[in-house]
């Protein structure tokens, strides 16, 4: 089988769906791999790194993805790529399927079996497969050091000749792969972190890195079974924000990472809480791409409020970090491959009653056959 290696077309995404080192182990599988050149430049994997791990580089986009077996990417693609697919071909990337509906039908009508990566399961099995997750890890990660990069004091305490520096106060809303990492994170660098999250269930994980569980009591909470927090009731959202409020107008960074998935990310921060925080202090909104978790973050800017907080919305916080982005994306692609590699027929399983890709393949055969998007 061919695969191919895409260049990713937004001008905002530094990552590439598979570095040299995955390029060698897919090649020992017996794949050939043509990689687009200059795909993995921007994360700082070069042309020569490719060919010496046994791909080929072309420079015919348009001809690699109507011959490839398999298209690897990160970022969706445009309707006419995904028109140009060969009946039968695989597309494996992160395709917004609650968003793309016309995408989703064009690959449907191109016969090709597109994979999500966002709709990867979370079982145990297909961890090491789950891209979300390893990405949301980064995301976090590269929050902090930019809210410290931001903010005009330092993080750890000091104690100088000069007197004692208080170490900062940094407050991480939602402990989902992203927030426990912030968490990590902060207190690495020596800061006080409170963190909270509607599922009491993490409150250990939050301890056992070291930072304060903040305790709101909201009622009955829980979490769905893919371990993701429970839509709040009107009510149990106003309980909350006075909770958190309290915590904000203390806090030195406050790092919101709370997404509802395939749907708008819920309003945590509103206009009343930033206007009780302190002048100078940081908010990052990991959920800027999907709505935004605070009032008035927007896409790639940085918003300064009339009480000078400053409110960070950086999309795709993880390309800060590309190069690990990719290795840790690419370690993905390659678990899936691997996983569902038949070594006897040298091509990859179809078989959706494998949960793992029942619960990821979105089209195939002609036809939407995920149960959430073929109505």
């Amino acid at each position: 089988m061919r695969v191919f290696v895409s260049s990713e077309t937004s001008p905002a995404e530094k990552r590439v769906a598979l570095i040299p080192e995955a390029v060698k182990r897919l090649v020992g599988l017996g794949l050939e791999i043509v990689v687009e050149s200059g795909a993995g430049t921007s994360s700082y994997y070069l042309d020569d790194e490719y060919v010496a791990a046994g791909a080929r580089l072309s420079t015919n986009r348009t001809d690699e993805l109507s011959s490839a077996d398999i298209v690897l990417r990160v970022g969706k693609p445009a309707m006419e790529e995904a028109a140009i697919q060969k009946k039968g071909s695989w597309s494996i990337g992160f395709l917004d399927p609650f968003n793309e509906s016309e995408l989703i039908g064009q690959f449907a009508q191109s016969g090709v079996t597109a994979v999500s990566m966002e709709m990867i399961p979370r079982t145990t099995l297909a961890q090491k497969m789950d891209g979300l997750s390893s990405q949301a890890n980064l995301a976090g990660y590269y929050a902090v050091i930019k809210a410290a990069e931001r903010l005009n004091r330092i993080l750890p305490m000091m104690m100088t000749p000069a007197g004692t520096i208080s170490p900062a106060r940094v407050f991480v809303i939602g402990v989902g792969v992203a927030g426990l990492q912030a968490i990590a994170t902060a207190k690495r660098l020596g800061a006080r972190v409170d963190a909270f999250d509607t599922r009491p269930v993490v409150e250990e994980q939050v301890k056992s890195l070291g930072a304060k569980f903040v305790k709101i009591d909201l009622g009955e909470m829980g979490q769905t079974d893919q371990g993701y927090a429970k839509e709040l009731t009107d009510e149990q959202k106003e309980l909350q924000k006075a909770g958190m409020a309290k915590v904000c107008a203390q806090s030195d960074i406050v790092i919101t990472t709370a997404k509802l998935f395939g749907r708008k990310a819920p309003s945590l921060v509103d206009d009343k809480m930033l206007a009780g925080m302190k002048h100078g202090s940081v908010v990052v909104d990991l959920a800027v791409e999907s709505g935004g978790n605070v009032a008035g973050s927007k896409l790639d800017e940085e918003i300064v409020t009339e009480n000078g907080v400053r409110i960070l919305g950086i999309g795709k916080l993880e390309c800060g970090v590309a190069a690990h982005a990719s290795q840790m994306y690419s370690a993905n692609i390659y678990n899936f491959i691997e996983h569902f590699w038949d070594s006897e027929e040298k091509t990859l399983k179809r078989d959706l009653s494998d949960e793992l890709l029942k619960g990821c393949v979105i089209t195939q055969d002609g036809a939407v056959v995920h149960e959430r998007f073929a109505k």
